[in-house]
């Protein structure tokens, strides 16, 4: 019967060790893949995939199909929990074995969930500042913003995924069209110097008519990010209303805050903050009466909360420039629970709150960023893990079915060699 064959293959040790297999070859694979593809890109490709689709290992297209990390842990899953239920008696000689089992198969769901559900932002503050929302580094987003009355506003978020694509854009929200011209994954601005020789501007309406943008290449290490760019059009009922250009380097403070230190030793904090400006200005469109104030910047996510940055120390190692600890002290405000209180946030002391897990990430307080005129600032990398506690969980459950086996065992041939 079908039933019972499919019942011998999934309660087969062959399949395990052919599954066990398939995963050696895609860790191999992706770790190598990692050099040409960085780690996050090589992590989505072949472990967060059910089907690997051809690989590109050093430079080269290889047409092979393999099984991706979903689709090798889930059969795994699948093969323990048939000859768990299958193959083993519950018995208290065999209670260990089955507490073993039981830790790995929640080792396996818990990290399938981590994977599929967990969710990675940061926080930047600067000394003073209050900020309810966390930004993702990897993700963007196209807003457009209206004031429907002087206490209400209205976002409408569109995803860089969809700019990438490319073509026309509608939303019920919006009464215009975007066209997407170009989609840079990663850019680089230039400041268009009145004394040097610019070529003709991307367009002449907000940032470009002071900035071009060029493509870059894309950035795969873990440290830096990419600063997208894109060149739209929007379109009204009446007609075109020009060609904009809309980047991540003219809201993203922490690319802002780059372009800040490359440009000041060599024009001076004046011209720095004026071109800082030109960059940062604010563009818009008026639609039937109507303003749209529209930017790309890093996909933000809302808090019922706020967090306050009071201080941020950097501390190091006396006669180095070793860093010893980073430090950020914090007020913690949520008008919902009347909560009001501060909080200090260091290396090996994360704040857990609402779900989500705030880890001292980044530290901009140094002497020399002082001394440079730059505000005290910090970032927290933002963590909701809603299966965080399985792994611990898992890890006990496996240590106490293998020191309860061992401990059968050992008292077992203990009483043996009391009766010799």
């Amino acid at each position: 019967m079908l039933v019972s064959r499919l019942i011998k293959i999934f309660t087969s040790l062959r399949l395990t060790v052919i599954l066990l297999a398939f995963a050696i070859v895609l860790v191999f694979i992706g770790t190598l893949a990692q050099v040409d593809e960085g780690l996050y890109n090589a992590q989505a490709r072949y472990f967060r995939q059910w089907v690997v689709l051809g690989l590109d290992l050093f430079g080269h297209k290889i047409p092979l199909i393999l099984p991706g990390g979903y689709l090798i842990g889930t059969l795994l899953l699948i093969n323990l929990l048939a000859a768990h239920i299958y193959r083993f008696q519950l018995s208290v000689k065999k209670i260990g074995i089955q507490l073993t089992h039981l830790g790995v198969i929640l080792l396996l769901v818990g990290q399938l969930v981590t994977d599929m559900m967990s969710r990675e932002t940061q926080m930047r503050l600067v000394e003073g500042e209050t900020k309810s929302y966390s930004e993702s580094p990897r993700n963007y987003e196209l807003i457009f913003t209206s004031e429907e009355n002087p206490n209400e506003e209205e976002v409408v978020s569109i995803s860089d995924k969809l700019l990438a694509r490319g073509g026309e854009i509608q939303n019920a929200h919006l009464p215009f069209t975007i066209r997407v011209k170009s989609f840079w994954k990663n850019s680089e601005p230039s400041f268009r110097a009145p004394m040097m020789q610019n070529g003709p501007p991307l367009t002449t309406n907000g940032v470009a008519a002071n900035f071009d943008f060029h493509p870059a290449a894309e950035i795969k290490t873990m440290d830096d990010k990419n600063a997208p760019t894109a060149l739209i059009e929007i379109a009204g009922a009446n007609g075109s209303l020009g060609d904009w250009i809309v980047s991540d380097w003219t809201t993203d403070g922490t690319m802002i805050l780059e372009l800040e230190q490359s440009y000041a030793p060599q024009m001076g904090a004046d011209m720095t903050k004026k071109i800082v400006g030109d960059l940062t200005q604010p563009q818009s469109v008026v639609v039937g009466g109507k303003k749209f104030a529209f930017a790309l910047r890093p996909e933000q996510v809302y808090h019922p909360f706020s967090l306050t940055l009071l201080k941020a120390t950097h501390s190091i190692y006396t006669g180095t420039d070793i860093p010893k600890d980073f430090r950020s002290r914090v007020r913690l405000q949520n008008s919902q629970s009347g909560e009001n209180r501060e909080v200090e946030i260091s290396m090996n002391h994360p704040l857990r709150y609402a779900g989500l897990t705030f880890y001292q990430y980044q530290m901009d307080a140094s002497e020399a960023a002082r001394e440079a005129g730059r505000a005290p600032s910090s970032v927290l990398q933002v963590v909701r893990n809603p299966s965080w506690l399985t792994p611990y969980l898992g890890c006990a459950l496996v240590a106490a079915g293998l020191v309860t086996q061992f401990m059968f065992h050992l008292v077992g041939f203990i009483s043996k060699r009391k009766t010799k």
